[in-house]
């Protein structure tokens, strides 16, 4: 019994942490309804697509599995009504099965410090993107891109078809690749990768996820983008720029210049009985992994470094500033720029010292765990 209760209760944390629960009530009627009646009724209604990106409402079970059955008949009307095509932001909300995080958390987690990529598998469904499946891509990255050759899309090619010979019809609705450490945004190359994608395979998500960081804070750090048209702006807020995170120094510019281009994704997981057997079968694999590893990462001395290192510098740029502010006649109580920058820093260090005092009651968890109550 002792041997089941440790990867069950990892398990349970996992779930908790990332919030996939099995207790939804309202995506039932929402989206499995919207399911079954897609062609020129469901998709052309825009009424049904009101408010789905700000609740966190859940389906029940059997809802659930619902999005496991696949209707080409649906699907095909919806294709070719295409409604994602006359609204840039059609897409609100993306579903991402509990089966298909795990397995995209453990590839961007043995990856390390490389970026990693692979693919997704779903359906649209309403105004939301379902990701029932994930597989990894045979591709070779390095610490900053990740790009797939020929290989890589001949591989992606014969998955999807032999999935459909095995009776699995859902076709790649998406991609996802790592940031390693450095946070989950859409780069210049990935704007570019996706913008491809979306002109000629939509509908198309991109999924980021932080493995440095998902260690760190014992919660997956993923994020949900998709791109606009090249020749439309986006409205004040809509896009990806007005949502806080913490980026290095390093790459704020890359950032910064393409931030406008693209869109967040609300991101939630379900978990239903069709795919519990296989979570449980990929879990009971991996579950040690997860919990001998520390919450740093393999490299949790590198990130903390780099972490506090990118602090002292931008606390040391906004010192210069301050003082040339104060030189040329300017009060910070007067600069909302300033206060605004300071503010973020200050949030920033709460951050790397409540990663770090979770990686210390870690410890201390495990110490307790496996060396009889540890060091008294």
């Amino acid at each position: 019994m002792a041997s089941e209760s440790g990867p069950r209760q990892a398990q349970k944390r996992w779930e908790l942490e990332n919030d996939v629960t099995m207790e939804d009530e309202d995506l039932t009627a929402r989206l499995s309804k919207q399911d079954r009646k897609l062609g020129a009724e469901a998709v052309g209604g825009s009424s049904s697509r009101g408010g789905a990106g700000g609740s966190k409402q859940m389906a029940s079970a059997a809802g659930r599995d619902d999005f496991w059955k696949y209707d080409k008949e649906a699907q095909r009307g919806l294709a070719e009504q295409a409604p994602w095509a006359k609204d840039p932001h059609y897409f609100k909300t993306a579903y991402v099965s509990a089966l298909a995080l795990l397995k995209m958390t453990i590839h961007t987690k043995q990856g390390g410090n490389i970026e990693v990529m692979g693919m997704l598998q779903g359906k649209p469904v309403g105004d939301a993107i379902v990701v029932l499946d994930a597989f990894v891509l045979p591709v070779e990255g390095t610490e900053t891109r990740v790009n797939a050759q020929a290989e890589a899309y001949e591989y992606m090619v014969e998955y999807n078809q032999r999935s459909k010979e095995s009776g699995r019809e859902e076709n790649v609705v998406g991609w996802y690749h790592s940031h390693p450490g450095y946070g989950c945004w859409l780069s210049g190359i990935d704007v570019n990768t996706q913008m491809l994608n979306q002109e000629y395979t939509e509908p198309f998500l991109a999924i980021v996820i932080d493995p440095i960081r998902t260690q760190a804070a014992g919660k997956v750090e993923i994020g949900a983008f998709r791109t606009y048209p090249k020749d439309y702006k986006a409205a004040e807020g809509a896009s990806s720029e007005g949502s806080y995170q913490t980026i290095p120094l390093a790459k704020v510019e890359d950032w910064g210049v393409h931030a406008s281009k693209y869109y967040s994704l609300e991101v939630q997981y379900f978990k239903s009985g069709l795919d519990a057997n296989l979570f449980e079968l990929l879990w009971n694999k991996y579950w040690v992994s997860t919990l001998s590893s520390s919450k740093g990462g393999d490299s949790g001395g590198d990130y903390l470094t780099t972490q506090m290192k990118d602090l002292v510098e931008r606390l040391e740029i906004e010192e210069g500033r301050v003082h040339a502010g104060r030189l040329g006649g300017w009060q910070l109580s007067k600069d909302g720029r300033k206060k605004g920058q300071l503010s973020k820093i200050a949030q920033d260090g709460c951050k790397v010292a409540t990663e770090q005092l979770h990686s210390m009651l870690s410890q201390m968890v495990k110490d307790r765990l496996f060396n009889k109550g540890g060091v008294q």
